[in-house]
């Protein structure tokens, strides 16, 4: 697609692009935050560099792709509680967002966007992986297209968040505090197929973070055909991976993605600034 006010640099064939020509720290004027937003669906997830965005800016930045999301169990600022400041200390291993995933499937609205700014950055390590779910859906073969469509797969947060097996998560012993809820036993049913709202393309709509089994088969049935299909859409041929800078801003779909955060700079510190903009409806 053409874009009249940005330059878009793609990184893959199929997801992850650099977006040039754009202050983030400014309001955007219509055509050029349209731009933005067509990027973002054409790509997947896209990347700004030498950014200076303050807590106020994310957020209205933020608003003009929908209502930024307070989370549930990861605490937000005092300020602000639709920011979530992700800290690791040097010493101290990661512990938010570490395996693939794709934000918060387990509300009933899931979220559509995710927005990351990152501030003091390790020199060498903490890369993000995103994966493109509509280009491992065109991969996927006719059969496989024929037996998935129609299927409901159950997501939960009780995995990921389940105090009994991620304790310290509610101790203190991290520095992102964790709130258990209501929302952590929660199960909702979203289409194992989803079609985006804005494109009309269709993609894999599952995660090994929250999805538990497929509506309507035990968990043995369901265990390989989800095991499949986590390992098929996170091929390195469906993926991008963003080697972050200060300064640098990644916005992804959730509807059409999953990320994975690598843990491999235990030694340094990492702080960022997260904003989720929630969906505005159900997935089909």
């Amino acid at each position: 697609m053409g874009y009249n006010t940005i330059e878009v640099q793609p990184l893959t064939s199929c997801i992850g692009a650099e977006i040039a020509g754009v202050d983030l720290s400014k309001s955007l004027s219509d055509e050029q935050f349209q731009d933005v937003h067509d990027a973002l669906v054409d790509n997947h997830v896209v990347f700004f560099r030498n950014q200076e965005i303050t807590p106020e800016g994310q957020l209205e930045f933020a608003k003009r792709f929908g209502t930024p999301e307070v989370h549930p169990i990861v605490e937000g600022s005092n300020a602000h509680p639709e920011l979530i400041e992700v800290l690791k200390p040097a010493g101290e291993g990661a512990s938010f967002g570490t395996g693939w995933h794709t934000d918060n499937t387990f509300f009933e609205k899931p979220t559509m966007v995710t927005m990351l700014y990152g501030i003091d950055i390790p020199p060498v390590g903490g890369d993000t992986l995103w994966a493109s779910m509509e280009a491992a859906y065109d991969a996927l073969s006719d059969g496989m297209k024929e037996l998935l469509d129609g299927l409901v797969a159950v997501h939960s947060a009780s995995v990921a968040f389940d105090p009994r097996h991620t304790r310290e998560k509610y101790e203190g012993k991290h520095s992102l505090k964790y709130t258990y809820s209501d929302a952590v036993e929660m199960e909702v049913e979203h289409p194992l197929i989803r079609t985006h709202e804005v494109s009309g393309r269709k993609g894999i709509f599952v995660n090994p973070m929250f999805t538990l089994r497929i509506k309507g088969m035990a968990d043995a049935e369901s265990a390989p055909l989800l095991k499949y299909l986590y390992d098929f859409s996170t091929k390195p041929e469906f993926v991008c991976r963003f080697r972050w800078q200060p300064k640098s801003v990644a916005m992804w779909d959730n509807r059409c993605t999953q990320h994975y955060a690598m843990n491999d700079y235990v030694q340094y510190r990492r702080f960022m600034r997260r904003v989720t903009i929630g969906g505005d409806t159900r997935p089909v």
